[in-house]
């Protein structure tokens, strides 16, 4: 034999064999996938007793080789990890109270005590009869929850008070969005001043229509309703349209005042103010009221129109 022959024996004797046993040996499903190596067949499965098998790991377990681990192909399973239970239990109430604790405060700004003094409308006004002026406000002070609730309004024409009233209720938050109000009016004008206990609801109904509504007993039997609806459209986030709807029932005729039962008045009216700032908005607009029924027999006995239209201008603001 040649030495050259010997040589290249000798060369695949100690590289070439061992190399590609070593290659099958480390060869693992991930590395034939990725075409790196070939698996060797495999061999035909024995037949044992379910006593015998073991348990099989997981695929992804049993493949995840320290090497694969380091270059981050994947994750070695933890020994001490538990499987998840399957089916997953239904939450019970000892679940729930370690998940949420209970909370023992309601929301509250911090039980200070707080007030405000808005003048929804503060206007003069034009119309057949003649020019006139016009107030509605409201005011209160308390927390959260209770509070001290104050509105006023009123008309003058011709220079002099044709109707004006204060109310003074106590207010109890019943809901998020209502308030439960209880009190007593006091009416100045028309006609010789009266004193009515009061019982009413305020708030925000849904999409955002701000409702109040009130009834009052006084003297001698009388009775009388006021619902208002009112609603802000907002054009920009100054200029700002509010419609207002407001309607008047009267429990029994009144002739001293000029009012009948039933429907006695309505007024609908539409205002577009601007918000210089958040507190000082002047604004124009139009309004229409009619009377009904007796109150408007009344007004025609006393030479006075049964419905009017009036163009207005003011100022609202609140501090």
């Amino acid at each position: 034999m040649s030495r050259a022959t010997l040589l290249l024996a000798t060369t695949l004797a100690l590289t070439g064999v061992p190399t590609f046993a070593w290659a099958q040996a480390g060869c693992t499903p991930e590395h034939a996938a990725m075409g790196h190596c070939t698996l060797p067949a495999a061999a035909p499965p024995s037949v044992s007793t379910p006593a015998q098998t073991p348990a099989a790991a997981p695929a992804s377990a049993a493949s995840c080789t320290a090497e694969h681990a380091a270059m981050g192909h994947c994750t070695p399973r933890n020994p001490g990890a538990q499987a998840p239970r399957e089916p997953i239990p239904v939450p019970t109430d000892a679940d729930r109270a370690a998940a949420f604790a209970p909370l023992h405060d309601g929301h509250a700004h911090g039980g200070g005590i707080h007030n405000m003094v808005r003048f929804n409308r503060f206007e003069a006004w034009d119309a057949d009869p003649g020019t006139g002026q016009a107030w509605e406000g409201r005011a209160w002070i308390g927390g959260d929850v209770q509070r001290l609730w104050l509105r006023s309004e009123g008309e003058r024409e011709h220079g002099r008070t044709a109707s004006a009233d204060l109310e003074a209720f106590y207010g109890r938050g019943i809901s998020p969005w209502w308030d439960l109000l209880a009190g007593v009016r006091h009416d100045f004008n028309p006609g010789p001043s009266q004193t009515w206990a009061a019982l009413g609801v305020q708030g925000m109904a849904p999409y955002k229509f701000e409702v109040a509504a009130t009834a009052y007993l006084g003297e001698g039997g009388r009775s009388m309703l006021t619902a208002e609806v009112e609603y802000e459209l907002l054009f920009t986030s100054r200029l700002v349209l509010q419609p207002l709807v407001e309607v008047e029932f009267m429990g029994r005729a009144d002739p001293q005042r000029g009012t009948g039962s039933g429907l006695s008045t309505a007024e609908a009216g539409v205002r577009l103010r601007y918000e210089i700032t958040r507190q000082f908005a002047p604004y124009v607009g139009v309004a229409y009221e009619r009377a009904y029924g007796g109150t408007a027999d009344h007004r025609r006995q006393a030479g006075e129109p049964v419905s009017d239209t009036r163009w207005l201008a003011g100022v609202r603001w609140w501090f």
